[in-house]
């Protein structure tokens, strides 16, 4: 990668079709997705703020899940499909156990 030169070729997904058992997951796997990004903002000093300011390690965002702007949890939500579709697109198989 040189300069701006950068061209994002993601795999594409759009053939695969997920079942609805995989379908129920995303919300729970985009509700963790934002837990563990939280816990790691936190460790790193960060804090809630009303304004994101990176000198001052202050953001909006640490807040509950729950609480997000429907963007936020759109973003969280939309990585959490793609990357289903990856996985079964790359051949593998989620099985609940029991």
């Amino acid at each position: 990668m040189q300069g701006n030169k950068y061209e994002p070729v993601p795999v594409d997904t759009s053939d695969i079709v997920l079942s609805e058992e995989l379908l129920t997951l995303i919300e729970r796997i985009a509700e963790n997705i934002h837990d563990v990004w939280a816990v790691g903002r936190i460790s790193e000093g960060w804090r809630y703020g009303t304004v994101k300011d990176p000198e001052k390690k202050t953001t909006p965002l640490l807040i509950p899940y729950t609480d997000l702007p429907d963007s936020e949890k759109e973003y969280d939500r939309k990585s959490v499909l793609e990357t289903l579709k990856l996985i079964v697109k790359l051949g593998y198989e989620i099985q609940k156990q029991g």
